[in-house]
């Protein structure tokens, strides 16, 4: 009984999620097919999220009252940031200081983790 005991409480303690870790690749998967942006983590000061792109759907987002930085995971395209174009690929990043219009083009499919200070 003793060793049936022990192995329940391995398992529960495994399934314990926590708190402090970031599911990106669930993220990644619940917006892999239709795009769009998801909240991964938010604390004082911080946001992360996942931004995900496809084509043919444009790019609307609008200047934001926080500087970020975006982070290609997967796919590669174009962030013109004040009318400067640049080339985005896997493992690249991006600061887009607060209030600068920007956006991506030339993407098919373009998945990027997104820190925003807040």
């Amino acid at each position: 009984m003793e060793g049936a005991e022990a192995l329940h409480q391995d398992r529960a303690a495994a399934e314990v999620i926590d708190p402090n870790r970031i599911d990106v690749a669930a993220a990644l998967a619940r917006l892999s097919e239709r795009g769009g942006y998801e909240i991964v983590h938010t604390s004082p000061g911080l946001e992360v999220g996942v931004y995900m792109l496809v084509a043919p759907e444009p790019d609307r987002q609008q200047p934001h009252e926080d500087d970020e930085v975006y982070v290609v995971l997967d796919g590669s395209g174009t962030l013109t940031i004040e009318g400067k174009k640049l080339q985005l690929d896997e493992g690249h990043a991006a600061f887009v200081p607060a209030g600068a219009e920007h956006r991506f083009s030339a993407y098919e499919h373009l998945s990027l983790l997104v820190i925003f200070t807040r």
